[in-house]
């Protein structure tokens, strides 16, 4: 009941409403605009009329010859041409008068010879404005005779009884021309513009309800003017939303299944740790070499466990900042076990010996070794990484030889499940390393990919007084 209320509601105040106003407004003030002049020059007409009717009251006066009628036939010629009195000037000859009972006063004179634009519609609206009897003096060319002087005096009221009349005529045509146009109108935006934007509003609202139900994703027309390009870009912005909420949705799903795992794997760390300290007590000296090995993967992997739970809670876990050697993290890099024990892969550590850097030694450990193995996946045969101190700010190159990265992994290589390169991989590898280093105010961009290799850059900013140090670039290995 509410939403019927409210569509009925909308009907009268909403667009459509304004629209058919707005149009009815704009059609009167056009209206207006022709009266003006419409009404100026009919008052004109009415007094070239009567001097016309003048000049054929005063024909009378050649019939006499003594230039004299009756009375009542002089009062029945004026009466027929709407004056007190007519005055015919002819070239050369004397003035024919014809009057009767002259009016107390000539209150304006106007001579019609003169037809001014703007006087005439000021003219016309003065005397729709004035009340009660005015005689005014009318002076003109006879329409039948161009060498004929008229005068002749009237009383403004009958003619300001047809300026009404003809007044009342033109709004009522302008009440109905503006209702026909604002229909129209109404009805030609109602259907092409309306319409369809209230069919877009039903189907957001529709979609903000259930963004999961496909059905409401708003279909597309086959317009190809704005009203359907708002159309196609909202239907692409609903199915990438919807896409994304389903995303997330898989990743809350995956972050509870690991919530859940993440005690039992803790606990099997643990064991494998306690195995571990007997490696390390072993006589063996190739066992005692390998073992700190073992032992900084466990204890890596343990944190991992514990920050990925957090990460399912919190998000990534603020950086524990710390100047380091970066020269001798790569190193440690180079000694993982999963690396070591590959053959064809060679990392080359070309980072200058005493290269320090600000920043968190396990998060910035887990994006350098998640790089070089997305790398080793692709089949490459050497992983470089390089860095040099450029502003203030860390850049920390890992190069690889391989073929390159496609271009539908370019396209969403930061974007979670959806910038995977190989078969069976996540693609949470590079999102969650951006998130990493955008988590040190830093971030992590592919600089180039081609047949020659990929190059992947860090730029980690250094703390004031890291900066102000001297760095010297790394040289080749």
């Amino acid at each position: 009941m509410t939403g019927l209320k409210s569509t009925t509601t909308r009907r009268f105040t909403g667009l459509s409403a304004r629209l058919l106003l707005l149009t009815i407004f704009f059609v009167m003030v056009s209206e207006v605009l022709i009266y003006a002049p419409s009404i100026g020059r009919f008052r004109l007409v009415y007094l070239q009329e009567r001097i016309a009717a003048a000049h054929l009251a005063s024909l009378a006066l050649e019939v006499p010859t003594d230039n004299m009628v009756s009375a009542g036939l002089r009062q029945e010629l004026l009466n027929h041409a709407g004056s007190f009195g007519i005055v015919l000037r002819r070239p050369a000859s004397k003035a024919l008068i014809l009057s009767n009972d002259m009016p107390p006063r000539i209150d304006a004179t106007f001579d019609i010879r003169e037809k001014r634009f703007f006087p005439l519609i000021g003219e016309a609206f003065a005397t729709l404005a004035r009340d009660g009897d005015w005689f005014l003096r009318i002076i003109g060319i006879s329409p039948r005779n161009p060498k004929i002087l008229i005068e002749t005096v009237i009383n403004e009221a009958p003619m300001r009884t047809a300026m009404f009349d003809y007044s009342g005529r033109i709004m009522a045509l302008s009440i109905l021309i503006s209702l026909i146009t604002a229909s129209l109108v109404y009805l030609s935006l109602h259907w092409l513009f309306v319409r369809p934007m209230r069919a877009i509003t039903v189907s957001m609202i529709a979609f903000r309800d259930n963004p999961e139900d496909g059905r409401r994703v708003v279909t597309p027309s086959g317009r190809s003017d704005e009203i359907g390009v708002a159309q196609h870009e909202l239907a692409d912005m609903q199915i990438e939303l919807r896409a994304a909420l389903q995303q997330k949705a898989r990743l809350a799903a995956l972050g509870t299944a690991v919530a859940k795992i993440n005690h039992d794997l803790r606990n099997i760390l643990a064991t494998a740790r306690l195995v571990s300290d007997h490696v390390g007590a072993s006589d063996d000296p190739k066992v005692r070499r390998i073992a700190p090995t073992l032992l900084g993967a466990i204890e890596r992997a343990v944190k991992l466990c514990s920050e990925t739970l957090g990460f399912g809670r919190e998000g990534i876990p603020l950086p524990a900042l710390d100047r380091f050697d970066l020269h001798a993290l790569v190193e440690e890099l180079s000694a993982e076990p999963w690396l070591a024990l590959e053959t064809g892969v060679v990392l080359k550590n070309r980072v200058a010996g005493g290269f320090e850097v600000y920043a968190d030694r396990n998060q910035l450990f887990r994006v350098l070794s998640n790089l070089v193995r997305n790398s080793y996946e692709a089949g490459v045969g050497t992983v470089t990484v390089e860095a040099r101190m450029r502003d203030g700010t860390a850049e920390i190159d890992v190069r690889d030889d391989g073929p390159g990265l496609p271009e539908r992994v370019r396209k969403n290589l930061f974007q979670p499940f959806a910038g995977s390169g190989r078969v069976g991989g996540t693609g949470l590898g590079l999102p969650i390393a951006r998130d990493l280093m955008r988590g040190h105010g830093g971030t992590i961009e592919l600089e180039r990919t081609g047949p020659d290799g990929t190059v992947f850059r860090l730029l980690l900013p250094v703390e004031q007084e890291v900066a102000g140090d001297p760095a010297e670039p790394a040289g080749a290995a």
